[in-house]
């Protein structure tokens, strides 16, 4: 199951590409930010990750109460993070 997952931006790593560092519940990933470029995004903001694509930017308040539920799936979201953990994207 491939989940939308909150992540707080942390850091641009390649402008030109459109590439975020992104911390996702404790995991740190590069993240590509080029679908929220237009809307303004930067260090701080929350956007809702998926496959490794930044599909919408979220308020706090939204990031953790998705993190909430999500956790509140069990092992769907456990697997979920043990598969992110375990990826080698950077």
């Amino acid at each position: 199951m491939c989940l939308g997952i909150p992540g707080k931006i942390i850091e641009f790593v390649d402008e030109h590409n459109h590439i975020a560092k992104a911390d996702v519940s404790g995991v740190r990933r590069n993240v590509n930010v080029a679908l929220l470029r237009a809307e303004g995004i930067g260090p701080g903001d929350w956007v809702l990750i998926h496959v490794g694509f930044a599909m919408s930017k979220i308020d706090e308040r939204e990031a953790q109460e998705t993190l909430k539920l999500l956790k509140e799936m069990g092992n769907a979201f456990e697997d979920e993070m043990v598969m992110l953990q375990q990826s080698q994207i950077e």
